[in-house]
């Protein structure tokens, strides 16, 4: 069965913006990854993670829900070289039927709050390693303007695009989890603390978050690009008015945009959770 992002996938793939290099090299130094670890990107999406990470690790297995997210990752994969990612199809609910070796680090971008919050940390705590932890990554990102909703509700009608839409990558991603880079979707500074509150409870209770904020330029052509890899907006959703809808956005944002681009504030944080020293 598929999940709203199995149109959205290529579109996911080449639109969501990547975080930030400071990102993994707060990995490195928390977890002190010298290419010998073994690391799971759980709601992996593309490998809007796991990509990055994979010169840093021996092994990264890449979970998502998506078997187009999934396809689209190993065409990335494979294109970079980067030979050391297994993807696998599965979700937060199913940590334990993986069949998972010991693992170093785990990665959720933009899904957590999708999981089982108090279920998720349990699970993980049976799988990763004694120094190992969980890295929560959320992005924070002004809304785009009224008229991207506006449009989008004369296709589809007003109840998509808000409330994060059908479903998730920030990227609001479904229930399953896939996770996603700084994205399209504005996520609420609540998310972030949610992550906080639920991971000082696990074992992992050790807390910390650190954030990045950057403005990121985006063309036109991005900006609709964008909103076909929303679970909201996937480009199934439009059907045979796909392109009536990128025609009429496209026109809109222009005349919001005349010089073709616009600038958004993103702010990226990472919740790096691990057990307490003893």
């Amino acid at each position: 069965m598929s999940t709203p992002y199995a149109s959205a996938a290529p579109y996911y793939a080449r639109y969501v913006p990547p975080y930030p290099a400071e990102l993994y090299a707060l990995l490195v130094d928390r977890f002190a990854l010298d290419g010998s670890q073994t690391v799971l990107d759980l709601g992996a999406g593309p490998g809007t993670i796991s990509l990055p990470l994979a010169p840093l690790a021996e092994q990264v297995y890449a979970v998502d829900p998506e078997p187009a997210m999934l396809a689209e990752g190993c065409r990335l994969a494979e294109e970079q070289g980067r030979r050391n990612i297994s993807w696998l199809r599965g979700d937060a609910a199913g940590i334990g039927r993986l069949c998972l070796p010991r693992i170093d680090l785990c990665v959720i971008g933009g899904a957590f709050h999708r999981m089982d919050r108090v279920q998720v940390p349990v699970d993980l705590d049976a799988v990763l390693a004694p120094r190992g932890g969980i890295v929560v990554v959320t992005s924070v990102a002004a809304a785009w303007p009224a008229v991207v909703d506006q449009v989008r509700a004369r296709f589809l009608g007003p109840d998509h695009g808000t409330a994060h839409g059908a479903a998730h990558g920030a990227a609001t991603r479904p229930a399953a989890g896939p996770g996603a880079g700084p994205s399209d979707e504005p996520v609420d500074t609540e998310e972030v603390r949610d992550a906080e509150d639920h991971l000082a409870k696990s074992a992992f209770s050790r807390v910390e978050t650190t954030t990045w904020e950057r403005s990121a330029r985006c063309t036109v052509d991005q900006v609709i690009g964008l909103q076909f890899s929303r679970a909201c907006s996937n480009p199934a959703l439009f059907g045979e008015r796909k392109d009536a809808f990128e025609s009429e956005l496209r026109h809109a944002l222009l005349e919001h945009y005349p010089s073709g681009t616009c600038t958004r504030t993103v702010t990226v944080a990472a919740t790096v959770a691990t057990r307490p020293r003893r």
